[in-house]
């Protein structure tokens, strides 16, 4: 079967946590490399994944709209030490290109969304690198700059629509005054502009939501009008940061649906950052997997997807829950999880940041910190598996 035409298998699934957050497992339908296939499936979708080749973590056939070099980001405590979140990172994004950011809690996919446009919070720091968007150099603007970028050219999407918003104001207004802050002030202008974003999110309701106001919204619909928001001045990226986190996998699908709508339509980049693989199938061009701040995978979504090679990446993907057999057994089977070791020690390693929870370690892994290296035109990993 061609590998663009494979159909992948998508399974909806809620696991208990502490948000009790909705989980999709995803497997191609022949050559499974998943270890954790549910037996049975509840739905099946015909994709196409698009296959993108000379593209590892960085794309060099086109000049890119926003590049990365070797940010490190730390947060301070208390005492004045400095914690890093982010370690040598790299990345290229190309106009209309939506790259994946996957990786756990605590990995940096936040941090790095935040950071791009200089969000973070008092306690943390830049300590080095460079963000460059379309020729210019983000960490060396001035806040005056940087503001007429922010939501104008390059837009971000919380996680918490309910927090985002404004609980005394109209959804349309709230989008209004995203355009005013940007110099669009006559009253035409600002009423077209936002009925134009609602119609990209809302088709055919835009009269009824322009006059809501959040309380009366769902969960979905309140992430609707954050994506309008971020959309409305037409910016050439939007930054994504786990949009449908706390949200059923229904809305999921819905919310996903609007995203691809809008890279279809508006050709807008994107970096969509989320915990769950699934959801960049049949969106993300490249996925880009995290690990204690840094890049420990990156590639094509095919490649990652169905060909993960970091221990981390497989790893992920294998602490996907089953779905509950029909006859109850799978309650009693032993859900595959990542090793933990909290201690100070394996914090801070000397060697593979993955080491301490690594099932395939080796002697090098502690000695030395592995780079990242290609496997092929359109795949790139950092792990001594490959160079041993």
């Amino acid at each position: 079967m061609d590998s663009r035409n494979r159909i992948f298998i998508v399974t909806a699934l809620y696991f208990q946590s502490i948000q009790a957050l909705p989980v999709i497992s995803l497997t191609p339908a022949r050559n499974i490399t998943f270890d954790a296939l549910p037996h049975r499936v509840s739905l099946v979708l015909p994709t196409l994944v698009p296959q993108h080749k000379n593209r590892g973590t960085e794309s060099t056939t086109m000049t890119a709209m926003l590049a990365v070099h070797d940010l490190c980001v730390s947060y301070s405590t208390g005492e004045g030490e400095l914690h890093p979140a982010l370690v040598g990172v790299h990345l290229e994004l190309q106009p209309g290109e939506i790259l994946g950011v996957l990786g756990e809690s605590g990995s940096g996919k936040s941090t790095l969304g935040t950071a791009l446009l200089r969000l973070l919070p008092r306690n943390a720091c830049i300590t080095r690198g460079a963000v460059v968007f379309e020729g210019r150099k983000l960490l060396q603007l001035t806040s005056e700059e940087l503001r007429q970028i922010r939501g104008q050219r390059i837009s971000i999407i919380f996680q918490e629509p309910s927090r985002a918003l404004h609980p005394t104001m109209r959804a349309g207004q709230q989008v209004s005054r995203v355009l005013a802050a940007h110099g669009i002030n006559r009253k035409k202008s600002l009423r077209e502009k936002t009925r134009r974003a609602f119609d990209a999110v809302f088709p055919g309701e835009t009269e009824r939501f322009l006059e809501s106001y959040p309380h009366q919204l769902s969960g979905g619909q309140r992430q609707r009008v954050l994506i309008a928001q971020a959309i409305a001045c037409e910016p050439s990226v939007v930054i994504a940061d786990e949009p449908t986190a706390s949200l059923d996998p229904t809305t999921q699908s819905e919310i996903l649906n609007v995203f691809r709508s809008l890279k279809k339509q508006l050709k807008v980049a994107m970096i969509f950052i989320t915990h769950n693989p699934a959801l960049l199938v049949g969106l993300a061009d490249r996925v880009m997997v995290l690990y204690a701040g840094r890049v420990v995978e990156a590639g094509t979504v095919e490649k990652v997807l169905t060909s993960p090679a970091h221990p981390y990446t497989r790893a992920l993907f294998q602490s996907i829950p089953p779905e509950i057999a029909e006859s109850g057994n799978s309650r009693k089977a032993k859900l595959m999880a990542i090793p933990a070791d909290l201690s100070q020690e394996s914090l801070l390693p000397e060697g593979c940041c993955f080491q301490a929870r690594c099932t395939e370690k080796m002697e090098v892994c502690s000695a030395a910190e592995p780079t990242l290296i290609n496997l092929g035109d359109s795949q790139s990993v950092s792990c001594f598996k490959y160079t041993h």
